[in-house]
């Protein structure tokens, strides 16, 4: 490990909803409860666990309320799950979550393509939402989707950022996620919105939610690192992609994020070998081979008996 001053930072861990969405074919109720178990005993503290929106639209979360009902959840955890309506908040509710997302994108464009309304019409449900979570005794958090630029208009104002953080905090929400959609971040756009945000809005701590699309999350992270934020969000092997984007691929890893947090001094309390093994269960149950480097080659620390790898026949230089 790499010395430095160590911080305990937050993982939310989002691979059974973002990171699954997509898939062709439906993942069993029984895996992604296996699944979520294997996150909490790894030591993830936060999971967002699936979405309750129409099974129409994502087939694949239409298992939202037999999944939350089905986790053995520690004490001390918190299950999280979006919910873009009031019909959704209300069968969250029921089932049992600890928050409900609620969220919208900073661009019109991708707010009517992946909510089928305005950024207005979204903003005018957020006091709704909040007010039927709060009346049950359920947390609520905020997301921005398209935070740090957008595939239909291009870079994203950070005013229009500032805009909808300001109304989420107006509604009673602190805990604000800003999402990277289809991976169009780089370290100076996360420097310059972030920074925007927090002076506009100094108490908010935002969480940051990277995608892989161009190769730049984890260069992303060490952007938010550096401007003191420490909540992040991740996708077990690399999964995801927004469905209502183009040329969307996977959230940045977790175990890669984990590994790259741990060797830079920092604390996570996630047993890394751990995650591992239920990154390699999520590629058996899908059927595919994952994004995740980790998983592949293990941590620094892993090493391998010498008799586990064939002698050359002949003398090799380089």
């Amino acid at each position: 490990m790499l010395q430095g001053v160590v911080v305990n930072l937050t993982i939310t861990e989002v691979g059974l909803r973002d990171g699954i969405q997509s898939e062709a074919h439906f993942v069993p109720t029984a895996d992604k409860i296996r699944l979520i178990d294997a996150l909490f005993a790894a030591g993830v503290r936060s999971i967002e666990a699936t979405s309750f929106v129409s099974p129409h639209a994502v087939p694949q979360m239409a298992d939202a309320e037999d999944v939350v009902r089905g986790v053995h959840k520690p004490i001390g955890t918190r299950l999280c799950a979006l919910a873009p309506n009031s019909r959704g908040v209300h069968a969250a509710i029921r089932a049992g979550v600890d928050d409900i997302v609620v969220f919208l994108s900073a661009s019109e464009s991708h707010n009517r393509k992946n909510l089928n309304r305005s950024i207005d019409a979204s903003l005018a449900a957020i006091e709704e939402t909040v007010a039927l979570a709060v009346s049950a005794g359920v947390g609520v958090k905020g997301a921005i989707a398209v935070a740090f630029g957008c595939p239909f208009e291009g870079d994203v104002e950070s005013s229009s950022v500032v805009r909808i953080a300001r109304a989420f905090t107006d509604a009673g929400v602190s805990r604000i996620t800003l999402g990277d959609t289809t991976g169009m971040a780089s370290p100076e756009v996360v420097k310059r919105v972030c920074g925007e945000l927090k002076d506009a809005l100094p108490n908010v701590e935002p969480a940051l939610h990277f995608h892989n699309t161009r190769g730049m999350a984890l260069l992303n992270v060490a952007a938010g690192l550096g401007l003191g934020i420490n909540t992040y969000e991740s996708a077990l092997g690399g999964t995801g992609g927004c469905p209502f984007a183009p040329g969307a691929t996977g959230n940045v890893c977790t175990e890669d994020l984990v590994n790259f947090l741990h060797e830079s001094g920092h604390e996570t309390g996630i047993n890394l070998e751990a995650l591992i093994d239920a990154s390699v269960d999520l590629e058996r149950v899908l059927g595919r081979t994952l994004p995740g480097q980790v998983m592949r080659a293990g941590p620094r620390s892993r090493l391998h008996p010498l008799d586990s790898v064939r002698t050359a026949t002949a003398k090799v230089t380089i």
